[in-house]
């Protein structure tokens, strides 16, 4: 392989020495002073980024701690796109498989991390609902419940929700911790904390290929988690549709086609 130009070497250097300065010489001939001034500034603009990017994250570390996960990242990943809004995501794939874990790192380090991350993606994401023949007062049983595409839910092993300064836990929930994270009307992110059957059901939603009614949804969901009571479960199902719709989780329903059997 032939060897780079002049130039480009020092370009080669510049960078590994801005990435990490303890290890990685800067070039020949260039002044400490010089170097010193983008060193602090690619270093400070990456962290003020992910410290807007990650508030909690950021608050639960001391300076020192948060400084150095900022350099690990800066040393260690080779980010795929250049632009800004995507750097949460590139902070995420650092962590899951480039970041060795300290003895004193939070045990719910990456979970708190993509909690944080889904917030900003959702917040500006694109995609739109459809509403076209959709009824948003329509009947959630009768009819077939849409989900909002603007609605993620997760699994969490750590109730990253609601992890503060006052509420480090150090182990995980003995249930998982379903989340419904969804963007409303205002553009404001929320979140809706889901137990597993309401989560089971809001997944039954989103996925129904055979345009099932809301009350045959939970019919089959009863017969899948084996529900002792069928139509009590029918009524809390309803319920859940009832709320998840007032907050925009459900957007409405649509007709059942003509000659369906219900």
């Amino acid at each position: 392989m032939a060897e780079r130009p002049e130039f480009q070497q020092k370009q080669y250097e510049f960078a590994a020495h801005i990435r990490d300065p303890r290890n990685a010489p800067a070039p020949g001939g260039v002044e400490d002073r010089r170097m010193a001034i983008y060193r602090d500034l690619f270093f400070n603009n990456l962290r003020s980024l992910l410290s807007n990017m990650f508030p909690v994250l950021k608050k639960l570390h001391s300076p020192e701690q948060w400084n150095v996960l900022v350099r690990e990242f800066m040393k260690r990943h080779r980010a795929e796109t250049p632009y800004f809004l995507q750097l949460p995501k590139e902070f995420i794939g650092f962590l899951e498989n480039e970041y060795s874990p300290q003895e004193d790192d939070f045990p719910f380090l990456i979970e708190l991390a993509h909690y944080e991350y889904i917030e900003l993606a959702l917040s500006i994401s694109k995609a739109e609902n459809d509403l076209r023949n959709i009824d948003p007062d329509g009947d959630l049983l009768a009819n077939i419940p849409v989900k909002s595409e603007l609605t993620w839910v997760f699994a969490y092993h750590y109730p990253v929700h609601r992890i503060s300064s006052d509420f480090l836990p150090d182990a995980p929930a003995e249930e998982p911790v379903y989340l419904a994270v969804f963007r409303q009307a205002d553009d404001k992110v929320r979140f809706l904390e889901l137990n597993a059957v309401s989560a089971a059901l809001l997944d039954a939603v989103a996925a129904n290929k055979d345009n099932l009614s809301g009350e045959e949804l939970l019919r089959v969901l009863a017969k899948q988690i084996d529900f002792p009571d069928t139509e009590a479960l029918i009524q809390h199902g309803k319920g859940a549709l009832d709320e998840m719709r007032q907050l925009g989780i459900v957007i409405g329903t649509r007709a059942v086609a003509e000659g369906a059997v219900t």
